[in-house]
């Protein structure tokens, strides 16, 4: 797995390699700019270039990045947005040496008149990773005449104007091509918008200690084809159905039967042994002409065709028989019995829970039930599920759930783990990217999936295979992070074969079989 670091871990990185390891930060920023340099002779040989500079260390990097390409032979002009009289440290020395190479280094004000430029690359090496506050003038109209030029732009560290801890964008950014930044990814750099102004984002190694890069105290990851493909369940030759599990999916009412049926057979996709669908009685007669290795469990309903409270005693009837995993809430509906059920079985369910949907809106206002959950709980709320799940949590006077909604999209990483550490449960905050949090403060950044995806069902089918790995013995963090990840690849595969205008969630479900196989042929 990839760490991710936010600007102060990064910084605590960096500041330990100086000043506890004894390697300069002047040998650092030459490494960093030395590196960009290789990259932009790889990608971009081009003879004009011009090389923005800050005030900060970022700038510094770019007077190496300018000084070494002068050298090279190449026609290089430098724009300061600082005066030489404020730079300092590691910035000023590389000023100088800079000057002394003859570099040309001109004011910003120079860059800006002409809404045209005679270079054919630029380097911005404006603003690193510390930015707070949103850009104002005149950097923000330098930024914008970069975002109107039409030559490529290579980003040092990160893109001006986006947030390193969020991917924000502060008033205004600059949308890069390329990306070369250092030691790790930042999270801006794998949450969006920040990941579309990231472009390409290569990532150099410019002589960080290892010990620090791959500290446990960094709890943010990246999940890759390589870490899903070991969290893979076994499957020994002696193996039945009766030893992958069996899981019992409450779901469906009068018109919703699609997401009960496609959470059970994305189950059984994904390797569980046997899966029961509780749905409505009323319901049985519909889905017992489209179910075939499916079982179905019917369950006392109400007129509407959907639960009444009675189907509580059925269900923990049937969870008292041998069933490892209840999942819980694909097109169930809402009515008041629905909530006093998935309610009862937060608390009393014994084995590993996953709600989903409907199950979700159950908990609105009501989290601190799942503190007293006896078995791990398996959250997967979208934005707005999110959003109504905390809104009644804090102060509703200031905060309605559309404002509360824009929060959870713009700080995923730092709302996901919130909230499973204050509940204790495992959340898979789905999304662009999809965040798995757990209670110990770990966050897990997903890396499949495409907007082919944004589809109705594509959730049930994410339900499916999280609750089969579970009942196939991964434990709930393992179970998450392989469910999001093979959700996302088979989706990916699905688009590719139809395009992402026509996938649907079902084209997912059919290339269940094949990301595995493609998984298990990694080494």
């Amino acid at each position: 797995m990839i760490k991710v670091v936010t600007a102060k871990e990064m910084q605590t990185i960096d500041r330990t390699t100086i000043h506890a390891f004894g390697l300069p930060g002047t040998t650092l920023m030459e490494r960093a700019g030395l590196s960009v340099v290789q990259k932009i002779n790889e990608l971009y040989p081009l003879k004009k270039v011009a090389v923005l500079c800050g005030g900060g260390n970022n700038g510094g990097d770019g007077f190496v990045i300018a000084r070494e390409l002068l050298n090279q032979g190449r026609a290089v002009n430098v724009f300061m947005l600082a005066s030489p009289a404020r730079l300092k440290g590691d910035a000023k020395l590389n000023y100088s040496v800079a000057k002394k190479f003859g570099v040309p280094l001109l004011p910003i004000s120079k860059f800006l008149p002409s809404r045209h430029t005679a270079h054919s690359l630029i380097v911005d090496a404006l603003l690193g990773t510390g930015l707070s506050k949103n850009v104002k003038p005149p950097l923000a109209q330098v930024i914008k005449k970069i975002n109107r030029l039409s030559c490529p732009v290579v980003s040092v560290d990160i893109p001006s104007g986006i947030s390193s801890d969020t991917g924000q964008v502060m008033g205004c950014a600059v949308r890069a091509d390329c990306t070369v930044t250092f030691g790790l990814p930042k999270r801006g750099h794998m949450l969006h918008p920040g990941a579309e102004y990231s472009g390409r984002l290569i990532i150099e190694d410019i002589g960080f200690p290892r010990n620090l890069t791959v500290s446990d105290k960094i709890r943010t990851n990246v999940i890759e084809p390589v870490d899903a493909a070991r969290l893979l369940p076994p499957r020994p030759v002696q193996s039945h159905k009766g030893t992958k599990g069996h899981v019992l999916i409450v779901a469906g009412s009068r018109g919703k039967t699609g997401a009960a049926l496609m959470a059970a057979r994305s189950c059984l996709q994904s390797g569980a042994g046997l899966v029961t669908i509780g749905i409505p009685e009323r319901l049985v007669s519909s889905f017992q002409s489209r179910v075939t290795e499916e079982m179905i469990l019917p369950l006392p309903d109400r007129s509407d065709g959907t639960l009444s409270f009675s189907a509580l005693d059925t269900i923990n009837a049937f969870l008292k028989k041998k069933v490892n995993v209840l999942a819980m809430g694909p097109g169930l509906s809402a009515s008041r019995d629905i909530s006093t059920i998935v309610r009862e079985i937060i608390l009393s369910a014994k084995i590993p829970v996953v709600i989903d949907a409907d199950g979700l809106n159950v908990l609105s206002g009501n989290t601190a039930l799942l503190k007293k959950a006896k078995a791990p709980r398996i959250l997967t709320p979208h934005a707005g599920e999110m959003a109504r799940l905390i809104h009644r949590d804090t102060d509703s006077r200031t905060q309605n759930t559309d404002s509360m909604r824009k929060r959870v999209e713009e700080e995923r990483i730092s709302t996901a783990v919130s909230f499973a550490k204050t509940t204790n449960t495992c959340l898979v905050l789905k999304g662009v990217p999809t965040i798995t949090a757990m209670p110990g403060g770990e966050a897990y950044i997903n890396s499949s999936g495409n907007p082919g995806m944004a589809t109705a069902g594509t959730g049930d089918v994410l339900t499916g295979m999280i609750s089969a790995f579970l009942a196939q013995g991964l434990p709930p963090q393992h179970a998450a992070i392989l469910g999001v990840y093979i959700h996302g690849y088979a989706g990916d595969r699905s688009a590719r074969r139809k395009g992402q205008f026509s996938v649907v969630a079902s084209d997912i479900i059919r290339e269940i079989p094949r990301a595995f196989k493609s998984l298990q042929s990694i080494d």
